[in-house]
């Protein structure tokens, strides 16, 4: 149960108090984004000494965010495709709507031909073993118009501005040194035609009304061992962009954002070693990063080398059958809270949907234990941990929100934003094991509430 302190302090110029809300998910999923309306006081300077204070201060402000969401894996878009039509409408704007017993996913990954939770392999351009098509003249997003594509364009009616990212798993075999779909390197030779395939898919999905706002060049470049996946040393990112990509983007006129990297944070070296290259830095906007090893401050170590470009976090699974407690404490404080007071733009959680097999997935490395946002078993739904993670922020805090300072007590990690809107948000975790009260001040104001042990709350100005 939330609690609220009163203040007495009394505002003669008002005759009710403004109010705050707070969105409140506790660790026993006795609340589960759960809104509590309070009260909005005045100031109580004495309140400082005995609780932890949160301080927002609207005046130092750093990246405008683009949003959070998820991947829609082609396994994702084929479960949801497979709905009666009245439980997929239903489910989507639950997910992409914005009213308030909506989610509003803001930002959506897709993979640039299949990842390894379709099942199985392939590309735009593939072809009998020995064959290669520098034109690209057989090109096709055959695999994608059966199910990612439908579903796709019903997410857009219900959300026009949603942002979506593409990343690749692995180029056509046939520019690949090994000839198969997992490991090998990308040909020189093929540098080329590698970079009229990104613009050509880029080109066939504006044809069917999707606008692609930003592509990575290789997801998890130094992980082979994936099905699909391939290895893409940082030497070779750089010549392909400076010398390919980057050019044919321009050629094109093609405005579709160039983003490096989309790996681990702890090979901080890797985009900034790019980014030290002028000539392959000019067509990019920044770097990607997941989590799976390393610390999510090595992102700030990327912004400080290069503050003009920009950082986003695009990928985070939860494994199945899915540990609420662990997940939503870690996820909370690592990439909700701590990608963002790292400057990234994005908070992507690997993946939307599953079935209860943790199905599809490809052989030769395809994950079988990728627990969903949320798990479909016909039209019945049932929402994971990845569903309240995300939740906890795209509900509040929307494409265009900037984020503000705010200090940081011990045990209660949180970040701060002005909305679009005017809203001041605050995401708060109690990471200690007793329950807290906590202070949040805004100017001359402050509430003050009580966070069970690992709760989570967004309170909202």
């Amino acid at each position: 149960m939330l609690l609220v302190s009163g203040f007495f302090a009394c505002n003669q110029n008002k005759t009710e108090s403004e109010k705050a809300s707070l969105w409140l998910t506790t660790l026993d999923k006795n609340s589960l984004l759960e809104k509590k309306e309070i009260a909005l006081e005045n100031k109580n300077n004495d309140n400082k000494k005995s609780v932890p204070t949160v301080t927002v201060d609207t005046s130092q402000t750093f990246q405008k965010m683009d949003g959070f969401g998820y991947t829609l894996t082609g396994g994702s878009a084929l479960h949801l495709n497979k709905m009666s039509d009245s439980a997929r409408t239903a489910i989507l704007q639950e997910l992409f709507g914005t009213s308030e017993d909506e989610l509003g996913v803001s930002y959506l990954r897709l993979s640039i031909g299949a990842s390894d939770l379709d099942d199985k392999p392939f590309s735009y351009n593939d072809l009998p073993e020995g064959g290669t098509d520098m034109e690209l003249e057989n090109f096709s997003l055959a695999n994608d118009t059966l199910n990612l594509i439908p579903v796709l364009k019903e997410i857009l009616e219900i959300a026009p501005d949603i942002k979506i990212l593409g990343s690749p798993w692995s180029p056509p075999v046939w520019m690949k040194d090994n000839k198969d779909t997992r490991g090998g390197s990308l040909l020189k030779e093929y540098y080329p035609a590698y970079a009229q395939y990104f613009v050509k898919y880029i080109k066939a999905m504006d044809e069917e009304g999707i606008t692609i706002d930003a592509i990575t060049i290789q997801n998890e470049p130094l992980h082979p061992g994936n099905n699909p996946s391939m290895l893409m040393l940082p030497e070779d990112q750089a010549d392909f962009i400076k010398n390919h990509l980057g050019p044919a983007f321009e050629e094109s006129n093609i405005d579709t954002k160039i983003i490096l990297y989309d790996h681990n944070a702890d090979r901080p070296g890797y985009p900034i070693s790019i980014l030290n290259d002028p000539e392959a830095a000019k067509y990019v906007d920044g770097s990607a990063f997941h989590l799976y090893g390393g610390e999510i401050e090595a992102l700030s170590k990327v912004h400080d080398a290069h503050p003009d470009k920009n950082l986003y976090f695009t990928e985070q699974w939860v494994g199945a059958p899915g540990d609420f407690t662990k997940e939503m404490s870690w996820h909370t404080e690592n990439l909700i809270i701590g990608a963002p007071r790292n400057w990234s733009k994005t908070v992507l959680e690997w993946n939307l949907a599953a079935d209860e097999n943790q199905q599809p997935h490809t052989d030769r490395g395809g994950c079988d234990r990728c627990l969903g946002a949320i798990t479909i078993n016909g039209d019945m739904v049932t929402r994971e941990p990845a569903y309240y993670i995300i939740g906890q922020a795209s509900k509040f805090v929307r494409p265009g929100s900037v984020r503000v300072a705010s200090n940081e007590p011990e045990n209660i990690p949180n970040v701060a934003y002005r909305t679009p809107t005017g809203k001041i948000t605050v995401i708060l975790q109690n990471t200690s094991e007793e329950e807290q009260s906590v202070n949040v001040e805004l100017g001359e104001k402050e509430v003050n509430i009580q966070l069970k042990p690992g709760a989570v709350g967004t309170l909202v100005f």
